[in-house]
Order: structure tokens, then sequence, then C-alpha cells
């Protein structure tokens, strides 16, 4: 389906957050079965000043809204799928846990592979070769970080519900009566997943930290973060681009191996998880007074 707005979302505590034009919609199945769909108007923050919308910055300013509507999201999904026995999170609860979260990425993903790379970065003479090497230990990071949390099973919930919100919004793409059935037949990856997003700023970082020579430790560690916001935009426009049908093939094939790292984050869904994906974007799509070839009628939604 041609649409100048790229729909999408993500998996939250037993269900699907989708993203709309003028709305988000958090779908949860709860423990008695029934779904819940929470609907709250939307004003993108690139719609509040033009230089926001420039190209790059807008990249930035995408990432900072998803962080903090992706932890709200979650706030709600925990109290709703414990039918309120977790206590939803303050504005400084959230803030905190927000900053944990960035704090423990930047360690893992930026500190960590800079600190390993000091103990073979005097058997390396080339600095492109270096820095690719310190690439690889970010994605090898990365995948073993994934493969790990993936073995707890509230967290394969959480990827099964990421598949469904896949193959809701491929169904959707496709054009297609957004039914059960053919939610289910989609593919379980997607071109503008936020794992696609995180692979290609991992890679990107590794071409532009090859202009800084081998900086030591800490000042490698500061350039990294300095650069992360221009690595950020860049990898936000290789996305953007790579979703449509006109695509480069070069910005196709940098797209390609975070198509391969979705499997391991997604997991096929249940039919009961299509459903609260399918309640989520319906939803949106409604508010937007978006074209739908269907609207289904399989699941029963709950203020």
């Amino acid at each position: 389906m041609k649409d100048s707005f790229f729909y999408g979302g993500q998996a939250v505590i037993e269900g699907v957050m989708m993203r709309g034009r003028q709305a988000l919609a958090i779908g949860v199945r709860r423990p008695d079965g029934s779904i819940v769909v929470h609907e709250q108007a939307l004003v993108p923050w690139s719609q509040r000043s033009a230089i926001l919308r420039r190209p790059l910055l807008r990249g930035v300013v995408a990432l900072a809204e998803a962080l903090i509507i992706g932890i709200r999201a979650l706030n709600f999904s925990a109290a709703q799928a414990t039918d309120g026995e977790e206590e939803p999170l303050s504005a400084k609860e959230m803030a905190v846990s927000l900053g944990l979260a960035i704090a423990m990425t930047v360690g893992l993903f930026v500190v960590l592979p800079a600190f390993l790379i000091r103990f073979i970065q005097d058997v390396i003479s080339h600095n492109l070769v270096l820095n690719l090497v310190e690439g690889l230990i970010k994605v090898s990071l990365f995948a073993l970080y994934i493969l790990a949390i993936g073995q707890m099973p509230d967290i394969k919930r959480v990827f099964q519900y990421h598949g469904a919100e896949h193959k809701a919004i491929n169904c959707y793409e496709a054009g297609l009566p957004l039914t059960v059935d053919n939610v289910a037949r989609q593919s379980i990856v997607h071109t503008r997943c936020g794992t696609n997003f995180i692979l290609i700023v991992l890679l990107m970082s590794v071409f532009l930290f090859s202009f800084f020579g081998r900086p030591p430790f800490v000042e490698r560690v500061l350039i990294h973060l300095l650069l992360l916001p221009v690595v950020a935009g860049l990898s936000y426009e290789i996305i953007r681009h790579a979703a449509k049908d006109n695509a480069w093939a070069l910005v196709r094939w940098i797209a390609t191996p975070g198509l391969w790292m979705q499997r391991l984050t997604t997991r096929p869904p249940e039919r009961e998880q299509l459903e609260v994906a399918i309640a989520a974007l319906e939803r949106v799509l409604v508010r937007d007074g978006a074209p739908m070839a269907d609207v289904s009628a399989e699941a029963a939604y709950v203020r």
C-alpha cells in the first residue's frame, strides 16, 4: 500500500504500541484475556519546528522522542498486563529508568569496545582495520546481549509481540485486509525496525571514526559520544531511504545485516498476539482516516 507516512511501533509488555500521524495506540492483552487499547493524541516533535525536520537532525529528534514514548508505553503495558499489580512509574522514576538505560548502552557499546581495543591496537597498523575490529566487537556484544536476554521467558514474549508488530505493518503496507490470517502470512522482518537502526548505527560509527586515527582511551570514548548524534542522523536517513521501493542498491545492501539480526529480536507470534497488534494498528489508522481494505472484528476492544 502506498502511503507517504510510515506507520510503525514497538513491542511492549504483553502488547504492541503503534504510532500514527495524529495518535499512538497501545494494545495490551490483560490477564482475563481481553484487549485494552489506550489511545493518545500525538504531536511529533518534528512538527513543532521546521528546523527539526531537516535531514540528519530529524533522526536525532526521532530517536529521542521514540525513547521517551517507548518508556511510557512500557509503563502503561506493565500495569495493564499485571492487572494493576505493577504500579505505574512516576515521571521521576521514568527519567531514572531512561538514564540508566542510556548509561548501560553507552557502557556496553562505547566504553567497553574502546577499552578492549587497547589490547590489540599495537598489532594492527591500519586505522580502518582497527576500527573494523572495534565494529565487529560492538556487533558481537549486541548479538550476545540479545541472545542472553532472549532466554528469559518474559523477553521471549516481547520478541513474539515484536514479530506481531512487523507482520501487522507488513500486511497493511501490502494493501491486504487486517485479518489474523492475512497478518500471519506476512514476513516477521521489516526494514524500518529498530534492530536494523541499531546495527546501522554500529556500522556507521566504524566509517566515521576512521577519520580520527587512534586516540587514547578516554579521548576515543569522548569522540564516539560526540559523533553519536551524527551517526544516529545518518543511520535514520539510511533507514528511511531503504524502506522506499526505489532505494539505491548500496542502501539496501547496508540495511541487509539488520534484517538478518532481526531474527534474534523477533519470534513467531501466536494468534492472540496478532490480534493485539491488529487492534493497536487499526486504532491509529481510524484516527488518521487512513484507507483500510478491511477492519477486522477479531479482537474485543476495552477502553
